[in-house]
């Protein structure tokens, strides 16, 4: 997961402290998740995974597949 994070970020040519701004966190802390130094909190993963337009899983290394998942309405 945190390769992965770190890949897709370093893919768009985003810095550090550019996702940590993002995020509302340091870029300290930012890099502790990338290192794995420190859990991703659920919120951050959220936030991440609609940053990049992409689900939660792909970031967590679930699924290979970047695509993310189509949006349903609770309760159909």
């Amino acid at each position: 997961m945190y390769k992965r994070i770190r890949d897709l970020r370093e893919d768009r040519d985003f810095l550090q402290k550019d996702l940590a701004a993002y995020l509302n966190c340091t870029q300290v802390c930012y890099s502790h998740y990338e290192t794995g130094t420190r859990d991703i909190p659920t919120g951050v993963l959220i936030r991440l995974a609609a940053f990049y337009g992409t689900s939660i899983d792909y970031l967590l290394g679930v699924t290979d597949d970047p695509r993310p998942y189509p949006r349903t309405q609770h309760g159909r």
